[in-house]
């Protein structure tokens, strides 16, 4: 009885870690392969069965935490990820959804050793236990192999089923294993293809640059949610070109839509390696955004709403030709980065990072391209960070579109950034009036509270909504410009090609080339099938532009 109970409760936690039925076979393949395993420790199947199943939910449950935070489902790459920075950040961020974790995992752990303790049944002997091992590790690599292997979860990774059989996979995954030094990019063609002649500049005149990574930010028209004007006029400028901006991430990771800003490229197609291109990417990309633009006599800089030591920003950064990184604990008084940290507000970081690059404009008359990260809005939402008395009409009015205090957080926050861009663009134009500008703003990706709005709002299935922000491309003081008005959808990676061709610089061999693909990869570049794409990737590894080499054989 005690065993076919210990069977019956097995199976339930299966299928609530998989709720479907599309990829149970790898999932049970894999409960059983753990039962095996765990015979050569309790030696019976009563408690090997229990503690599997404990097994299986706190992967299954650690999955759930990193979906509803992140878009995606575990997978056993995700784990160097705790030692990469991102713990504490988590921490301070998600403090309830830390407390849960600890204390789910202080229940199973309890479980465990009740399991152990009372539940022992008849032994199994080692003969039978070596038979049951190999029985079970031929199943699991039979039900990897049937079902497609990795490949079909990857490709719903971004669904919310599959929990368990998700990160089952990316541990069997022969990708999972590879040499960290190297780079494996996925999508990439045997034959390179030939790059574009370059394209003149339209103007004599180039433009400062200035690019605002706005920290999930997205347009809550996207939900159906009216603005007011100051928010429209944020989102959407008279005069700009503006738009729907396809990311590649949901609720956190922002460094990777930075990476694919600045490098023309999707991080997805590095797979397992997507987290930790600050790290593993450093020297590996030699044409990006920065060193076109130094290229041109750009004077190239960085502001960071994190500190210095924050995921090897300074680095990386420096490798794809950003010579100046100015940090929150690089900023001078009155900057008081403990003050900055209580709420990241827009208001003291942008005032910061602006009066720098307004500094070095008035010391040096060159162009020059500011990079700002801010960090405002991310969540949680559920804290009040804007001084009480402020905002109060734009709660309301958030409140009345939808009565949800998280979402009324977010578009207060929203407000004090709008209002904050538009005092520092009038100073901008007010100090600098002979000096034209293009004004680059984009969401990195969409908080997590917009699953809340979905739910609240009823809204009908769809896996790629969470993952669309925005862009805007604005100019000030007479900066040329080639389209305004409603924009095509982007995909991130085809952003910052486009900041080229609004501002009438010129474009290399290879930026002409790239713009050539908005054509055959429309508004998602990671997704698409297009096979000029994957030989533009073959071109750029063979010019030693992306050195997939493992380390030790970088070039150089």
């Amino acid at each position: 009885m005690m065993l076919t109970l210990t069977i019956v409760a097995a199976i339930a936690v299966i299928w609530l870690a998989e709720r479907s039925v599309e990829h149970l076979r790898l999932a049970l393949a894999a409960l059983c392969f753990m039962v095996a395993v765990l015979l050569f420790a309790v030696t019976d199947l009563e408690r090997a069965i229990v503690l599997s199943a404990i097994l299986a939910a706190a992967i299954a449950a650690a999955s759930y935490v990193k979906y509803v935070h992140s878009g995606l489902k575990l997978t056993v790459t995700d784990l160097p990820l705790a030692f990469a920075g991102t713990v504490p950040f988590f921490i301070v961020q998600y403090p309830l959804a830390v407390a849960a974790v600890l204390a789910g995992s202080i229940v199973l752990g309890l479980a465990a050793v009740v399991a152990v303790l009372t539940m022992a049944g008849p032994p199994v002997s080692l003969e039978l236990r070596i038979v049951l091992f190999l029985v079970a590790l031929a199943g699991l690599v039979a039900a990897y192999r049937t079902g497609g292997g990795a490949l079909p979860l990857q490709r719903i990774a971004a669904h919310q089923r599959c929990f368990f059989s998700t990160f089952i996979a990316s541990l069997l995954d022969p990708h999972s294993w590879r040499a960290f030094g190297g780079l494996n990019l996925s999508d990439i063609a045997e034959d390179p293809l030939p790059l574009l002649p370059a394209v003149p500049a339209r103007t004599l005149h180039y433009p400062d640059i200035i690019v605002i990574q706005h920290e999930s930010i997205f347009d809550p028209r996207l939900y159906g949610l009216p603005v007011e004007p100051i928010v429209e006029a944020f989102l959407s400028p008279n005069n700009s070109l503006h738009g729907i901006l396809n990311v590649d991430i949901f609720g956190g990771g922002s460094w990777q839509s930075e990476f694919s800003l600045l490098t023309g490229l999707s991080s997805a197609s590095f797979g397992s390696n997507a987290y930790f291109l600050f790290k593993r990417g450093v020297g590996r990309f030699r044409n990006s955004l920065p060193n076109s633009l130094a290229a041109l006599g750009y004077r190239t800089m960085l502001t960071s709403s994190c500190r210095r030591s924050f995921l090897n920003y300074d680095e990386f950064y420096g490798s794809i030709g950003i010579s100046e990184r100015i940090f929150t604990d690089d900023f001078a008084a009155p900057f008081d980065v403990d003050q900055f940290e209580s709420t990241n507000s827009d208001a003291l970081f942008l005032e910061a990072a602006l009066a720098v690059h307004m500094q070095r404009m008035m010391e040096d008359g060159a162009p020059r391209f500011l990079y700002a990260l801010t960090n405002f809005n991310h969540g949680p939402h559920n804290r009040r960070l804007a001084a009480p008395g402020q905002f109060e009409s734009e709660r309301a009015f958030a409140a009345a579109s939808l009565p949800d205090p998280h979402y009324v957080e977010y578009y207060a926050r929203l407000v004090e950034t709008a209002v904050t861009w538009n005092r520092l663009k009038s100073e901008l134009s007010v100090r600098f009036p002979d000096r034209p500008m293009l004004i680059v703003h984009y969401g990195d990706h969409q908080p997590v509270l917009s699953r809340r709005i979905e739910a609240k709002l009823r809204l009908g299935a769809d896996a790629r909504r969470q993952f669309r922000t925005f862009y805007a491309i604005e100019t000030l003081n007479g900066a040329d410009r080639t389209t305004t008005g409603r924009g095509p959808n982007l995909d991130i990676a085809f952003l910052g090609t486009v900041a080229l061709q609004q501002a009438g610089l010129p474009l290399d061999e290879v930026f002409a080339t790239r713009a050539s693909l908005l054509n055959h990869c429309g508004d998602a570049y990671f997704a698409s099938s297009s096979e000029r794409k994957r030989r533009f990737h073959r071109t750029l590894v063979d010019l030693g532009l992306i050195d997939v080499a493992p380390a030790g054989r970088q070039q150089t």
